[in-house]
Order: structure tokens, then C-alpha cells, then sequence
């Protein structure tokens, strides 16, 4: 047995934070940040969490960089209490259309609005996870209604058949739909048997994101 101390449970809810925004934003959390997820009015309560974190190994900390914190254990055990699983909180980024597409900023420009908190069994690869939230019935044959959520990994690029989400170049719209390259133009496939699919130039197509699971709202 060594001395190595368990962590506490908004302790381990910042590691994974730490880890989730870095992965999802190319950039990690301010102490501002933090302290506003976790429901922390005081930055002085935050930094003497990371203190302990710095203190334990599981962070790397620069006090003179707004946002100089990195994490280098970010599989660290979770108190041992009980039911509790490792889980990692995901950045819901905005609404995508499964239907018409709506006019949405491109996908490195949302705001932050709000997280959801899965299992990592159910996300395990974690980096550059996000998630936007449904909006239509366009997809509603591969499991995916109206209000669900939609967990994405970005990438630029998907196999035919994949799920993406797509940014429509001269519209400037997004939308929710089964990919298909089929030379100079792209074929966006609804769900959807009262839909038909759309043809869109290849150059008007840029591709946002796969998706890797659906989070059913009941």
C-alpha cells in the first residue's frame, strides 16, 4: 500500500474535464472554466484542487499561462464508491438538422452552450469528441429522432454509408445524413422513406464529423 491518497469526486470530475474540453477545443480550460462546470464560485477553491491534482501527478501546471494545464494520467481511478464508473463529459456544441438543413456556424466556431456525461465504455476513444443535438425526422429509420443526441468524433472525411454531420459549402447550412461520394458530386441519403436523397457538387461538401452513437431523450 502506498501513500497515494484517493482522489475526491469533484477532484476526478476536473481531471475529466480537463481532459474532455482539451480534446474537444485543441486547448485546455481556464480556471474560469472549471470552476463554472463544476458549480465552484471561488477560483481560489479550483486552484487548490489542481494544487492536489499538480501535487498527485496527474496534472501539469504553468501558474503564469491563463490556460497552462495539461493532464498526464487522464485514466486516473475514480474513488472507489461503489456503482460509480469512469466517465468523461462531452461538449454539446449546438443543433444539427436531420431534415432541412439549418444555418449553423461551422463546427470549430460553436460556443460552448452545455456537457452530457457518458460511460467510457460507451465513448471510449475520447479525442475530438462532441455533440450536437437533433433537430427533425430525417433519420428516424438508423435510430436517430427528433431532440436525440448525437455523439460525433471530428474528421474530415467518412466512409459511404457513415452517418456525418456535413457543412454545405455556399448555403452555408449543416445536416444530419447517410454520406455517399460517388465522383464529382455527393449523394446526403435521409432515413427516411417518405425522404428523398440529395445531390450536392463535392467541392460544396465539407465533411464535419462521424457519428459513433446516439443518445436516445425518452
Amino acid at each position: 500500500m502506498g501513500n497515494k491518497k484517493p482522489l475526491s469526486e469533484r477532484q476526478q470530475k476536473m481531471v475529466d474535464f480537463i481532459a474532455s474540453f482539451s480534446a474537444a477545443h485543441g486547448y485546455p480550460p481556464t480556471i474560469r472554466d472549471i470552476g463554472h462546470q463544476l458549480g465552484i464560485s471561488s477560483t481560489s477553491v479550483v486552484s487548490y484542487n489542481l494544487k492536489i491534482l499538480e501535487k498527485e501527478g496527474l496534472i501539469e501546471r504553468s501558474e503564469t499561462v491563463s490556460r497552462g494545464l495539461k493532464v498526464l494520467k487522464p485514466e486516473a481511478e475514480a474513488p472507489q464508491n461503489g456503482n460509480h464508473r469512469r466517465t468523461i463529459q462531452i461538449p454539446i456544441l449546438g443543433t444539427i438538422a436531420a431534415g432541412q438543413p439549418l444555418h449553423l456556424p461551422d463546427a470549430g466556431q460553436y460556443a460552448t452552450g452545455d456537457w452530457i456525461e457518458l460511460t467510457k465504455d460507451l465513448v471510449p476513444d475520447t479525442q475530438n469528441i462532441y455533440a450536437l443535438r437533433v433537430k427533425g425526422n430525417s433519420m428516424i429509420d438508423a435510430l436517430v429522432n427528433d431532440g436525440d443526441l448525437v455523439i460525433l468524433r471530428r474528421q474530415e472525411s467518412v466512409e459511404n454509408g457513415q452517418m456525418a454531420a456535413v457543412w454545405l459549402e455556399e448555403e452555408g447550412e449543416t445536416t444530419l445524413k447517410h454520406f455517399y461520394l460517388e465522383g464529382d458530386r455527393v449523394r446526403l441519403k435521409p432515413a427516411n422513406p417518405t425522404m428523398q436523397a440529395w445531390y450536392v457538387p463535392t467541392e460544396n461538401v465539407r465533411v464535419q464529423g462521424k457519428v459513433v452513437a446516439v443518445i436516445r431523450q425518452i
